[in-house]
């Protein structure tokens, strides 16, 4: 270990448990983005099946009502660190907020189908924006002794924002005697559930005056005397605060040139790094993993479960998502991120292979049989479980932190426009896919989990316990 990595986790450890304290809250106010990010991917879940019956809409027309959000997400990440570098983490953050209000308000209002379409695009790049702008600031302003921890802030944050979101609309359902169309407030049910995001929407952007800017950005543009009084803040009063600085300064001169063209290298376009970062994003899609929280409630209404119930299992499934993340946050950073995502692949593929044979049986009065029914329940549970405690947090903290200095805001970017662009080809396929065959479309979900294994052995690093400047 090299003793800049020794400094700075010295440093780390050495924080007192006031600097932590200072930390953790700053770290949960960045991740009330992901929060956001979680509950306005998931609320949709609530409302489909009404939109369908609103606009007399197909399954191809109402996935693309759907997935289009995520088109978006796709534009918010690409552009959200290049914004960043130019006007700061804290401000990237302010814009994001007006955004998912603006967009929960349009979205509870619309007109007509392509007017909503519209306000998911705006909401879809608050998402975006908030997608990169959380990790990359969170690993900014982290002690290396505990970025990984508070890295998976982030995801656990979106857990607890999509199981708030679905116990919302759980109640709100209730409230409207289990009828999406039924009116609540003058408005049914369905909007009221997409207009409650504003309420997180102005936490998100009042929480955002009370941290402070990334050490880093404030070195890129002059500021060191309060760069050296918040990394005081976060890393302690004791440690060498001159000798920190100039090893950011030192490793931030190749970032001041970092452009798009500085990801071009190696014999397919991007450089090696790169692509393993866009892989880590997509295997995360292709497992099928935002199936469970865009269109559950719809899955388990077209197997016979009533819509009380169906709404109910979603809830339930966020649960477990929150369960998994927990264990993934105790783990990350003592048994590494490679060994978390292994175990996690392994486990996805077992789930997501039940669910293909539960679906593949014919259904008895519109229902499947009661023990494939059970199966498919419970294999649900475990795909999700599997995946929040490995993949869900681990490519979220290593986007964070696995590529150099040199490239790290752009090409963070560019995985993550990658993570939501296969988002958006699951979400955007899976009504015509389960339409034409629900068992075979598990199918493909469970070979992606199962490939994803030898992806992770042969290209991924383990950056446990590494420094941000160390990466290479």
């Amino acid at each position: 270990m090299t003793s800049t990595v020794q400094a700075q986790q010295s440093g780390a450890r050495s924080t007192h448990p006031e600097h932590l304290g200072h930390v953790i809250f700053i770290a949960a106010a960045a991740a009330m983005g992901g929060f956001l990010f979680g509950y306005d991917s998931s609320v949709i879940n609530g409302a489909v099946e009404a939109i369908r019956d609103r606009y007399d809409v197909g399954s191809a027309g109402l996935a693309q009502v759907i997935a289009i959000a995520l088109i978006g997400c796709a534009i918010g990440a690409a552009t959200a660190g290049r914004i960043a570098d130019r006007i700061g983490r804290i401000r990237c953050m302010q814009i994001a907020a007006v955004l998912f209000i603006i967009s929960a308000v349009g979205s509870a209002l619309p007109f007509a189908l392509w007017d909503l379409a519209f306000w998911r695009i705006i909401g879809g790049f608050a998402i975006g924006m908030a997608s990169v702008i959380g990790p990359a600031y969170i690993a900014e302003v982290a002690p290396a002794a505990y970025r990984g921890r508070l890295g998976s802030f982030q995801q656990a944050a979106i857990v607890l924002g999509i199981a708030l979101s679905q116990l919302v609309n759980w109640a709100l359902l209730n409230a409207a005697d289990g009828n999406q169309r039924g009116l609540i407030m003058g408005l049914e049910a369905w909007q009221v559930m997409l207009g409650v995001m504003v309420i997180p929407a102005v936490l998100y952007g009042l929480l955002s005056f009370a941290i402070p800017e990334s050490p880093r950005f404030l070195l890129s543009v002059g500021q060191r005397d309060r760069a050296r009084e918040i990394l005081a803040e976060v890393e302690g009063e004791d440690i060498d605060l001159n000798s920190r600085v100039a090893e950011i300064e030192h490793a931030m001169k190749s970032e001041e040139k970092s452009a798009f063209k500085d990801l071009l290298g190696g014999g397919f376009f991007f450089k090696p790094i790169v692509w393993v970062g866009i892989g880590l994003s997509v295997f995360q899609q292709f497992v099928g993993i935002n199936v469970a929280f865009y269109y559950s409630s719809t899955l388990w209404q077209s197997v016979g479960v009533d819509p009380a119930d169906s709404f109910f299992y979603s809830f339930t499934t966020s649960i477990i998502n929150i369960v998994g993340t927990v264990i993934a946050m105790i783990f990350v950073d003592r048994i590494g991120r490679r060994p978390l995502a292994l175990i996690g692949s392994i486990g996805m593929a077992v789930g997501l292979a039940l669910e293909a044979w539960a679906f593949s049986s014919d259904l008895v009065g519109g229902k499947l049989p009661a023990a494939e029914g059970w199966i498919a329940l419970v294999a649900a549970h475990i795909f999700v479980l599997f995946f929040a405690l490995s993949w869900g947090v681990v490519v979220w903290v290593m986007l964070g932190e696995m590529f150099p200095n040199k490239i790290r805001a752009a090409a963070l970017g560019v995985a993550a426009a990658a993570q939501w662009i296969a988002n958006w080809a699951i979400t955007a396929s899976f009504p015509s896919l389960a339409d034409w065959n629900l068992s075979v479309t598990y199918v493909i979900y469970t070979v992606f989990a199962v490939l994803s294994v030898p992806f992770v052995l042969k290209f991924v690093k383990e950056t446990k316990g590494k420094a941000l400047e160390e990466m290479g």
